[in-house]
């Protein structure tokens, strides 16, 4: 519990968990199955999705009505970041 409070001290905990599940996801990813992994509204979730998508950090892959989410070059290497120091800590 300690090192999750410490990790909360230099990064914003949903965008995090967010940026490290789609990192490690195996499946297609769309922005109502991330709410429910990072225990998120929906609009929530969709309003940090755009923030990151204007920062070049994801892409939403559209596939009929569904917009899957993907990380960028840019994205993976944060996500990796993020994911290693949560692990290290």
């Amino acid at each position: 519990m300690k090192n999750k409070k410490i990790f909360n001290v230099f990064f914003r905990e949903k965008p995090a968990m967010m940026m490290v599940t789609l990192l490690n996801s195996s499946n297609d990813i769309y922005a109502s199955s991330l709410a429910k992994v990072v225990d998120c509204t929906y609009s929530h979730v969709v309003k940090i999705l755009q923030e990151m998508q204007k920062a070049g950090l994801i892409l939403f892959e559209k596939q009929g009505r569904l917009k899957i989410l993907k990380l960028t070059k840019k994205g993976e290497d944060i996500a990796k970041s993020i994911d290693m120091i949560k692990t290290n800590i």
